[in-house]
Formats: structure tokens, C-alpha cells, sequence
């Protein structure tokens, strides 16, 4: 709105008003006078333009958008912490049992020994919120000496670690409240009541799915994955924790049902032609990194049908890709369809 008030066009109009007979030239008293004032006013102008776009929510950022979602009784997401399998071994590879509270460390991750699962295994949660604890594996190391211990493995994720929500994903759970208003327990209210958990990056609602009065809920995490036991029990929770007595979101008498979506693996082969600026390995992880990208944008979508010759044009714009033939996803030829209680999930990807 303000962009056009630069120094320049603000010195200029204040020197449009100095009488024609006063020397205006640079250098001169009235031109030095009038610089230092043209400077303030055009910073002036800057923080306006800005502070504008900060009042409304397609321009907003940080904690102004936080500002603007809470008049309608949104909270950004805070960043969750992993927790972990770790097993945990002594002499002659027999399990052994560690304290709670003890402290582990792998790459730049420590873990905190949190609850006990079994002989030699436990649940450890990562230090650090966010989704940095999901993706290490492997060996750790103690940080404190422990007699007897001889080796710790890092296994599954229990429950997975999020970031904290991003503005795009906050802004979209905004546009999701105030385009489609929630009324009496209708499609959007489901939606945005599993959305407002942390952890839900995706929800599906089949209303009337076992009769009436039946609704099921249908959720994926932030990563487009199936949703663990501990998410779907937490937004069972939210919504309806007792089935049809309106103890949580739902109305009296909506039998409630929060399930995770299955996971359809999305498995590619194919010829390929080198051109030689890539090794075979190189291609084969960018373009399964690229098949994931591709996999999470469409899931859960009005349209999450993996499309063959979609990944075919992945497969071409690959860097070192010149040419490619006998494509084939899933061992076939054919589109791959996803139903409403599935999301795809990037699996064996073989070039050759």
C-alpha cells in the first residue's frame, strides 16, 4: 500500500513546496534540512506497509497470525517430543534392565529413559521437541557410566516427535474454520475438532458409515502416515470419549468411531536410461524422496489416486533420468486407487 512512498518521492514533494526562488540544489541548507525528515518518513512508511500486512491472515506470520487465529479459538500446535523403543543389552547379548531418568545419545539426539516396556526394553522419549527424534536409529551411547551395560539400541517410534505447526498449515486450519462453519456436529465440525489434536495432519469423515447415527473418523499424522494407537485414542478422546453421551465434542447420541487410515505401499520399477551425470543410487534416492513428496500432496485429498503417468514425469525430471521404460507401480500399469480409508505410502523403489 505504502510501497511507493520511497525517499526519494517524499524528498522530492517536501522540495515541491520550497519557493522556486530558494536555492533546493543538494548540498544546499533547505535540501540538508529537509533530507534527515524524508529518511524518518520513509521508514515510517515501511513499518506501516508492514504492520498492514500483518493484520490479516493470507499476509500475517509468527505470533501475529497466532493473534489473528485466536479471535476465532485457534491455538497454533506446539512441537511434541518422539518416544522411542530402546533395548538394552549386557555381556553375551542378555537384556538388562537401566534405571528411569538415564540418559542416552546418538548423532546430536539424547533420549531419556521414560518407562519401562519389558526385561531390557524401554520407552525413551527425545529431549528435544519436534521430528528431529524420529529419525535417528541405530546404536546409542550413555552419558552417564553404567556397570554392565554393554549395548543400546534405538528402535521404533512409538509415538512420533512434531514440529511445532507451521504458519502454512495454521493458516489453512483457519480458512478450513471460517469457510466452512461448523454447525451442530456437521462434516466440518468433525474435521476441525480432530485437527485442532497435535499429531493429526489429515482427516477424513464418513458419516452414516454403520447406520444412523454413526460417524467415522478417519486420521493420518503430520507426516501423511497412519496414525498411531496413542494419536487416535487422543482424538477418540476430544471428540466422543464415551460412545453417544455427548461427554466430548460430539452430539448426543453420534456413535463416534476415530480409526487410522491404512497404509496402501506404493512400490515403483522401472528401466532406466543414465545420461551419466548421476550414479543409479544418486537417481533411485531423489526420486524416492521426490515419490514421497508426491505421496503425502495427495493424501487425503479430493483426488488421491496415485496417477502412472504422474510418477512417470517424476521419473523424467530427475536429474541424470534421460530416459526411462517398463515402468511399473504396484507391478501394473494402471493407475493405483486409494480409498477414503487409505493413504499411500512410498515403498520399494527399483531402477535398473
Amino acid at each position: 500500500m505504502y510501497e511507493n512512498q520511497t525517499y526519494a518521492v517524499i524528498l522530492n514533494r517536501m522540495l515541491d513546496r520550497v519557493p522556486n526562488d530558494v536555492d533546493k540544489r543538494e548540498g544546499s541548507i533547505i535540501y540538508d534540512a529537509l533530507a534527515p525528515a524524508a529518511a524518518e518518513l520513509s521508514q515510517m512508511y515501511a513499518a506501516m506497509d508492514t504492520n498492514i500486512h500483518l493484520s490479516f491472515a493470507d499476509t500475517a506470520s509468527g505470533e501475529y497470525l497466532d493473534r489473528r487465529v485466536n479471535d476465532y479459538g485457534i491455538s497454533r500446535k506446539a512441537a511434541t517430543k518422539a518416544k522411542r523403543k530402546g533395548l538394552f543389552y549386557g555381556n553375551n547379548g542378555v537384556p538388562i534392565d537401566v534405571p528411569l531418568g538415564s540418559r542416552f545419545s546418538i548423532e546430536k539426539s539424547n533420549f531419556v529413559v521414560v518407562d519401562r516396556q519389558a526385561l531390557g526394553q524401554f520407552t525413551l522419549e527425545c529431549e528435544v521437541a519436534g521430528a528431529i527424534g524420529n529419525s535417528v536409529f541405530g546404536s546409542m551411547l550413555p552419558i552417564d557410566y553404567m556397570d554392565g551395560l554393554v549395548k543400546v539400541e534405538l528402535t521404533d517410534i512409538l509415538k512420533p516427535g512434531d514440529n511445532e505447526e507451521t504458519d502454512t498449515a495454521l493458516r489453512e486450519r483457519y480458512y478450513l474454520r471460517v469457510r466452512s462453519p461448523s454447525t451442530s456436529g456437521n462434516i466440518a465440525d468433525y474435521i476441525n475438532w480432530a485437527l485442532e489434536v497435535p499429531g493429526v495432519g489429515g482427516v477424513r469423515v464418513i458419516p452414516l458409515w454403520d447406520g444412523g447415527g454413526t460417524v467415522k473418523v478417519v486420521i493420518v499424522d503430520n507426516e501423511k502416515k497412519p496414525a498411531s494407537g496413542e494419536l487416535v485414542q487422543k482424538v477418540q478422546t476430544n471428540i466422543a470419549p464415551s460412545d453417544s453421551k455427548g461427554e466430548g465434542k460430539a452430539p448426543i447420541g453420534a456413535l463416534v468411531n476415530v480409526v487410522s487410515a491404512a497404509g496402501v505401499g506404493i512400490d515403483v520399477t522401472a528401466a532406466v536410461t543414465l545420461s551419466g551425470s548421476l550414479t543409479l543410487e544418486d537417481v533411485t534416492a531423489r526420486f524416492r524422496a521426490t515419490l514421497d513428496d508426491y505421496l503425502k500432496g495427495i493424501a487425503f485429498t479430493s483426488d488421491a489416486t496415485v496417477k502412472y503417468v504422474r510418477v512417470g514425469a517424476m521419473l523424467l525430471d530427475i536429474d541424470g533420468v534421460q530416459d526411462y521404460s517398463d515402468l511399473r507401480i504396484n507391478n501394473s500399469t494402471n493407475n493405483i486407487s486409494v480409498t477414503q480409508e487409505q493413504v499411500a505410502l512410498a515403498g520399494t523403489v527399483t531402477l535398473r
